[in-house]
């Protein structure tokens, strides 16, 4: 279930944090036998930044060619958009990465400020 091999993207969890984690069990769920269940897993890591990377990455070489841009300008789509998109893309990344480099005292800061604000 946490093996690399088994996530739906190309994105290795070794390399980064998880923020959320989730897993859901379904069947007989024996210490005995438990061959005959089965799971699923949903989590949120910091390694998904590599993939969003080499989507800005591969995007961002595309963009500057303005290959295929046409097609979507020719829809009513503005360049615009597209600087925009990348702009967002990268936002994501430097916050993943962010979360990635947070230490345990940056942490604790974080959880003191949201409980601060659920007080008021």
């Amino acid at each position: 279930m946490w093996d690399a091999k088994n996530m739906m993207c190309a994105a290795d969890p070794r390399h980064g944090r998880y923020l959320t984690a989730s897993a859901m069990f379904r069947g007989e769920i024996s210490t005995k036998e438990g061959l005959k269940i089965l799971s699923t897993f949903l989590g949120n890591s910091t390694s998904i930044q590599e993939m969003f990377r080499r989507v800005s990455e591969q995007f961002t070489v595309m963009f500057r060619c303005k290959a295929s841009l046409h097609w979507y300008t020719g829809e009513g789509m503005d360049e615009m958009e597209f600087t925009e998109a990348e702009s967002n893309m990268n936002d994501l990344v430097a916050e993943y990465q962010q979360y990635q480099d947070a230490t345990i005292d940056e942490e604790r800061e974080y959880e003191d400020e949201l409980e601060a604000d659920e007080e008021q």
